[in-house]
């Protein structure tokens, strides 16, 4: 008996430390081929232009009522990251409910619904973001329409897990009294996964928000297009203003966002 642990205790080992050293081998042959990197005499200058740009904002960017600023640019990336969540939200439910294995009768019925979410999520926010902007122009409206289309991947797969996980005994015993499939679906069914549904719904928006801030760079609106201008003309006071920008809305998301999941589940 002892003889036969060590066995396999010797076996469990040796597979271990197969993986390490193929995975040891695959990052040095990985690491081998990347170029020398060498910095050009300018970066220190753009490094330290950054920082100073940080350091002393251009604080007359914050807001012009006679022009575009920061507050305008800021509020438009959200407006874009809440209708996109939004839209997502609603049109994920369906496929939700198609991938999950415990809502079909036929196995293939969940695994087509899956990778149609699968295929979904293969595409970028910023491919996605030119696709519609060949299709409806440029603006707000295709970054809307970009992660929106995203999101419905992403939150259909968590949606249909978590339908996945869900305790029958309440719908079993609304069936048992009568109850229509209708009933059964409101009163036992979405009790359960509604918590589930909104605290993902949350966590995508975050993701939202930071995605719709680099969609302006391609066009689809928000406060991309103003950076990359910024950027591109070597404004660094408005760089720094902007990242400011950037970072106090998401900390601020995040923050009410984590606060209202933890008071939900």
């Amino acid at each position: 008996m002892n003889e036969t642990i060590r066995k396999k205790q010797t076996i469990r080992r040796i597979k271990i430390w197969t993986s390490v050293v193929i995975v040891a081998l695959i990052y040095i042959w990985a690491f081998s081929g990347m170029p020398k990197m060498e910095f050009k005499p300018s970066a220190v200058q753009a490094i330290k232009a950054i920082f100073s740009g940080l350091i002393h904002p251009d604080w007359d960017y914050f807001y012009d009522p006679e022009g575009e600023d920061l507050l305008r640019t800021l509020l438009e990336t959200l407006c874009i990251a809440i209708l996109g969540t939004f839209i997502s939200s609603i049109l994920c439910v369906p496929f939700a409910f198609w991938a999950a294995r415990n809502m079909n009768k036929y196995r293939f019925i969940s695994s087509s619904g899956k990778f149609v979410l699968s295929v979904i999520r293969v595409f970028p926010e910023l491919i996605l973001a030119l696709l519609f902007i060949a299709a409806v122009g440029t603006g707000p409206f295709a970054g809307i329409l970009a992660l929106g289309f995203h999101s419905i991947g992403m939150l259909g797969k968590l949606f249909g897990e978590s339908i996945e996980d869900m305790d029958f005994s309440s719908s079993e015993a609304l069936k048992s009294c009568g109850a229509n499939k209708i009933q059964t679906l409101w009163f036992a069914i979405v009790p359960q996964v509604m918590p589930s549904f909104v605290s993902f719904t949350l966590y995508r928006f975050e993701l939202s928000v930071r995605a719709a801030t680099i969609l302006g760079i391609v066009g689809a609106g928000g406060i991309g297009a103003p950076l990359i201008f910024a950027l591109q003309g070597h404004k660094w006071d408005r760089v720094g203003m902007i990242l400011i920008g950037i970072i106090v809305m998401v900390t601020i998301i995040d923050y009410i966002s984590s606060t209202i999941r933890k008071r939900i589940v």
